[in-house]
């Protein structure tokens, strides 16, 4: 008797030692494959699936949640340089679960097509990411559209080439502006182009001492990752590092550097702005700029955050866009009473 039940606990635990031993081994050896294994689990928690979209020979990867059929329009987020669709994952954990969302990985980022350096300028960014709405039917009606950094910078452009297919706009700390204060890495931008010799580029990091100081570069409050987790973060970005160089030097080229400022007079839909105080990489001054130029536009400024606003404060962040939605959904209601 005491085998026969000896002998399915041992199973049991056999069958649990495999798994435990899987993730303590990825964690010592891969810790890049667990990362991209815990962001799998983090998705199908969350409720979103990986799709992908063809548009000729052109590929894009996305990951979305919900229908567009609810009430407040649909959600379209773009994310910053050399990062992906799943830096939007925390600020996903606090978005309403009916609502209709779909973060996409940028061109030549992750999962979408890489080509070459026509489609990582700004203008060429733009013009992939309208051809991505059309291709899943986004441009069916209005959707409001949400970018950080770089893709704050292709928002505020595609505001202005695209206004009749945007409800409304959220710019989370954009790239694009003449920023009236440069910013720690601006500054480093600047001593760059004076010395070309200095390779670094603080945001295409190549070794774990680099990998920490673009983390604190990006961040207010520290991190503190173990070890492991910072070779795994590594370890997942060091592949594409030519690649990044190549969008970067598309951004910050004459031709996108100031592309945001160039586009803010033809802007019309209603504007939000959310930015870091502490922000270390785009100097918050950037949203007096935005004010300056668009009054009416909806200007949050977050104490003690930095530039990764999605990572920091989240729930914050999710809870200013939903607001703001709601806002513009009670003025269109308003409107339509009116005329």
């Amino acid at each position: 008797m005491e085998q026969g039940v000896a002998k399915p606990i041992m199973l049991a635990g056999s069958i649990l030692v495999v798994p435990v031993l899987a993730f303590i081994t990825s964690f010592l050896f891969w810790p890049g494959v667990l990362l991209k294994a815990y962001n799998w689990y983090w998705r199908r928690r969350l409720g979103l699936v990986v799709r992908y979209s063809h548009s000729g020979n052109y590929r894009f990867c996305y990951s979305s949640r919900g229908t567009p059929e609810g009430a407040t329009p649909s959600i379209l987020l773009l994310h910053g340089f050399s990062a992906t669709k799943d830096m939007w994952l925390p600020v996903v954990k606090y978005l309403p679960k009916n609502q209709h969302l779909v973060c996409v990985d940028m061109p030549g980022h992750e999962g979408t097509s890489r080509t070459g350096a026509k489609d990582y300028s700004i203008q060429g960014q733009v013009d992939r990411i309208h051809q991505f709405v059309q291709s899943i039917g986004l441009d069916k009606r209005p959707f409001h559209l949400v970018g950080t950094s770089m893709g704050g910078n292709v928002a505020g452009v595609y505001a202005a080439c695209y206004p009749t297919y945007l409800s409304s706009v959220t710019l989370m700390c954009p790239a694009g502006l003449v920023y009236p204060t440069d910013s720690e890495f601006i500054s480093h931008l600047r001593e760059l182009e004076k010395n070309p010799q200095l390779e670094s580029i603080p945001l295409i990091p190549s070794t774990h001492q680099e990998m920490e100081n673009m983390l604190r570069l990006c961040c207010y409050t520290p991190l503190n990752l173990p070890r492991q987790l910072m070779r795994g973060l590594l370890d997942n970005r060091m592949p594409n590092n030519t690649f990044y160089r190549e969008v970067f030097m598309e951004i910050v080229g004459e031709e996108s550097r100031h592309s945001l400022q160039e586009k803010l007079h033809l802007i019309t839909s209603p504007l939000q702005v959310i930015w870091g105080k502490e922000d270390q990489v785009l100097d918050v001054s950037g949203a007096s700029v935005l004010q300056t130029a668009l009054p009416n536009c909806q200007v949050a400024i977050l104490d003690e955050c930095g530039h990764s606003v999605a990572l920091e404060r989240p729930r914050k962040a999710a809870k200013l866009i939903m607001d703001f939605l709601s806002v513009q959904e009670v003025n269109s209601e308003v409107t339509k009473k009116l005329s």
